[in-house]
């Protein structure tokens, strides 16, 4: 059994562990310990079709199915006041478990129920996306979305549990596991752990090929949210990408253009690489490097024509601001993130053209 643990001395009491390998019969072993009065899962019509019977072969307790729709545009109170309600018929109580099934959607408003419902109660993760894998299953942040803004209702709360098997992986359509993949080339654009050669050999995104490196992804969010786990200071270093990545997220939510997560946070990235090659220090060469690979994986949505007023006002509602003032995390290099940095609105649609001229 290999895990991790992701406590500090500030958080004992809402320490908890990150298993790997056979991590399914963890889960039962955790379920059975915890006597709990009820088990509830919660899971989208992918995840109960795909993901649901590997746990129903391997947990011995009852449980109850909660199942909602898939989607961000799912992520809302409309669907908490569903799942609350689904809480509430099948009697749950403060000694209950909610396990949630399934992709980032899942993790956060599950684990958002849960921690609000009857003033909390007990809950872990079973992440079944890559992304939701080395990104949101890890670090308690849970939430909604709200009036059009991502995240924008939530809380800092740990799970008792997570439990990562990358067999549920093969369950992904490609583009989903691409998408995850801009999450595992962030960590390492930020990091000093020397792996940004053996990520530019991959060229085709498949389970084999990311899996080597998705403990040490994991590894690396952990190490840093246990250092800053209120998101004070370093911890903003994982938004590299992000304030221009989630602002275009939202703007295409209900467009026909629709972008995936990490298709988003893929096109952040290099035009934030665009904004550290003109504000930190990040090289020519550099800022080309990363370009061309995020392309080469990702392609490019060509012509990304935006209301510019819009995804401003988009980009001012980042819980990582002071005011008004947009906050991106950027580089001088790659693994040495520059925090706090601010810019003109400007230089952020240059950054937009720079990426349109890409193709």
């Amino acid at each position: 059994m290999r895990k991790i643990d992701a406590s500090n001395s500030f958080q004992q009491k809402d320490s908890y562990s990150i298993f790997f390998d056979n991590s399914l019969f963890e889960f039962n072993d955790f379920v059975e310990r915890g006597n709990y009065s009820s088990v509830f899962i919660l899971v989208d019509e992918n995840t109960k079709q795909h993901c649901l019977p590997f746990l129903d072969k391997n947990l011995s307790t009852s449980f109850a199915v909660i199942e909602i729709e898939s989607g961000e545009k799912n992520k809302s109170l409309r669907t908490c006041e569903r799942v609350w309600n689904a809480l509430l018929e099948n009697h749950a109580d403060r000694n209950s478990l909610m396990v949630n099934l399934g992709g980032g959607v899942i993790g956060d408003m599950g684990g958002f129920c849960a921690a609000t419902y009857k003033r909390g109660f007990d809950f872990v993760q079973i992440p079944t996306t890559l992304l939701s894998q080395v990104d949101a299953s890890v670090g308690g942040k849970l939430g909604i979305d709200f009036n059009g803004y991502k995240n924008n209702i939530g809380m800092f709360k740990n799970p008792k549990a997570v439990f990562v098997n990358t067999q549920f992986l093969k369950t992904l359509p490609t583009n989903e596991l691409r998408s995850g993949f801009a999450e595992l080339i962030k960590h390492e654009l930020i990091s000093q752990n020397g792996q940004w050669p053996a990520f530019q050999k991959i060229k085709e995104v498949t389970v084999e090929s990311v899996a080597p490196f998705i403990e040490d992804s994991i590894a690396l969010k952990n190490e840093v949210v246990i250092s800053d786990p209120m998101e004070k200071g370093l911890r903003k270093i994982l938004n590299f990408g992000h304030t221009i990545g989630h602002a275009l997220e939202t703007y295409h939510l209900n467009s026909e253009k629709h972008l995936l997560h990490g298709e988003a946070i893929a096109i952040g990235m290099i035009c934030e690489c665009y904004l550290s090659n003109k504000l930190t220090g990040l090289s020519d060469d550099g800022l080309k490097d990363i370009s061309n690979y995020l392309t080469t994986i990702f392609g490019h949505h060509q012509n990304l024509m935006v209301d510019t007023d819009q995804l401003i006002k988009i980009m001012q509602q980042d819980k990582k601001n002071k005011g008004k003032i947009i906050n991106f995390t950027l580089l001088k290099n790659i693994g040495q993130p520059i925090l706090n940095q601010e810019t003109t609105h400007k230089l952020i649609l240059e950054s937009l053209d720079y990426y349109n001229s890409l193709s």
